[in-house]
This record gives C-alpha cells, sequence and structure tokens, in this order.
C-alpha cells in the first residue's frame, strides 16, 4: 500500500469508532431516544408526524454533510448524527405505517430488501461491507445509507413484534437481547465472519432499544413504566452525553486503527 492511500485511509478510519462495548452501550441509548424523541416531537410538541419528519430530516441533513466533510472522527458529531438517524429512521417507518397505511409487515419487509439492496451495492462497487475499510467518502455514504436502513427496519421489527403480535415492550426487549447474545455468543466461539456479526447485532440493536423506550416510556395501561417520552429522553441522552465527554477526553473508542482485509 502506498503512503498517500495510508495516510487518507487511516484519517478517514478515525471517522468511524472502534467498536468497543462503549459503542454499543451509546447505540442502544440513541435508538432508545430514536423511539421516544420522535414521539416527544409528534405528541407533546404537537408538530404532527408530518411536520416532525421534515423538521428532523433537515436536520439529519446538515449534521450528515458536516459529518461527511469532517476530516477525522469526532465523537460528538458522529454520534449526534446517529441519533438523528435513528429519530429518522422511526419517523420514515412511522409515516408509512400511519399516513399511508402500509402494515408493518410489509414495511418490514420492504426495509429488509431495501437494507440488503444497500448491502449487495457496496459489496459490489467495493468488495467488502466492513467498517474497517471506509476510507473514501463513497463507502462512508454506503455505511451511512445502511445505518437508515437498519433503523428504519429495527422499528418496524420492534412494533411488530411488541404490538402486532401483542409480545409486549418487556418481554420485546429480552427477546431481542437473548438474540444479541446468541450471536455475540456464536462469533466469540467461532471467531469467524466479524462483519456479518457486527451488521446482525447492529440490526438487532434498533428493535432492543425500541423497546426498552416504549417499555420506560408508555404508561402501565399499555404495559410500560410510565416514565413518559421528556423524562425517558432527557435520561438517555444525557447518557449519551456523558459517555461521548468521557470518550472525547480518554479517546478509548480510538484506540486502534487498521485495515482489514
Amino acid at each position: 500500500m502506498d503512503t498517500t492511500l495510508h495516510m487518507n485511509a487511516k484519517q478517514l478510519l478515525n471517522k468511524v469508532p472502534e467498536v468497543t462495548l462503549y459503542f454499543w452501550i451509546i447505540k442502544i441509548l440513541a435508538t432508545t431516544v430514536g423511539e421516544t424523541a420522535a414521539d416527544f416531537l409528534n405528541f407533546r410538541l404537537n408538530l404532527g408526524l408530518t411536520g416532525t419528519s421534515v423538521l428532523m430530516a433537515a436536520l439529519l441533513t446538515v449534521f450528515l454533510v458536516v459529518q461527511v466533510r469532517a476530516d477525522r472522527y469526532r465523537p460528538w458529531l458522529y454520534w449526534a448524527t446517529v441519533v438523528l438517524v435513528s429519530i429518522v429512521g422511526t419517523l420514515i417507518t412511522d409515516n408509512l405505517s400511519d399516513n399511508f397505511g402500509v402494515s408493518l409487515h410489509a414495511t418490514a419487509l420492504a426495509f429488509g430488501f431495501a437494507l440488503a439492496a444497500t448491502f449487495a451495492v457496496w459489496y459490489y462497487r467495493e468488495r467488502t461491507l466492513s467498517i474497517h475499510t471506509i476510507y473514501t467518502r463513497r463507502r462512508e455514504l454506503f455505511y451511512w445509507a445502511a445505518i437508515l436502513m437498519t433503523f428504519a427496519l429495527g422499528t418496524a421489527a420492534g412494533d411488530l413484534v411488541a404490538e402486532r403480535m401483542s409480545l409486549g415492550y418487556a418481554n420485546s426487549a429480552l427477546l431481542f437481547g437473548a438474540a444479541i447474545a446468541a450471536v455475540t455468543l456464536v462469533y466469540h466461539v467461532f471467531r469467524r465472519h466479524a462483519v456479518l456479526a457486527f451488521w446482525i447485532a447492529y440490526i438487532l440493536t434498533r428493535p432492543l432499544g425500541a423497546s426498552c423506550g416504549d417499555f420506560l416510556s408508555q404508561p402501565a395501561t399499555n404495559g410500560g413504566l410510565g416514565m413518559g417520552t421528556v423524562q425517558t429522553s432527557m435520561l438517555f441522552l444525557a447518557a449519551i452525553a456523558c459517555l461521548v465527554a468521557y470518550l472525547t477526553l480518554t479517546r478509548r473508542d480510538m484506540a486502534e486503527q487498521r485495515i482489514a482485509p
């Protein structure tokens, strides 16, 4: 590998955090905020589903442009973008379900195909799906497109299991948590297919976080604890802010930069 490519690779890799325990904790917290914040903006602030969607899509566009144009990984910018993607992904599914009457079965299937198509085109063009090889702008755009699809798919899957299948928020969280634990166990036992394990876990954290958010925020009559969307959103946003501040100071999520084969 020549020096120029190595420098560009290292520079862009710094825009994606290392996949550590902190990564997964913040990711789950962000998915929970995506669920509760979308409900808060929609119902408590009376912006309506359409108004909320337009506002958050515009805000996401601004942050995404700044993130893609940044020359290195900045924790606050990266995770703010993830939180906004989570909110917009939730709103996309909610719009299809509430405004257009698309069933959650159809929505989950459609976003499943959309995510598979994103991965297929990404792999066809780049010959890898590893987040450790995102050293071009095109790969970063594929990365964010895949993340948006995982949030929309996860929202539909979480609502489908918890509400349409009447499993309940707590049981849904346990189900998706167990699925993530199984993927983690299989990966650590066999030490193979790291990229596949990562993306499966990434997809499953969305319905896990959504189920946890609904369980905490929804009233007891709906199977929740009744904390409300405001308190739940503020609690999880504060936790994200504290963890991001810690990572900014310690650089624990930038411990090793490497290019995967």
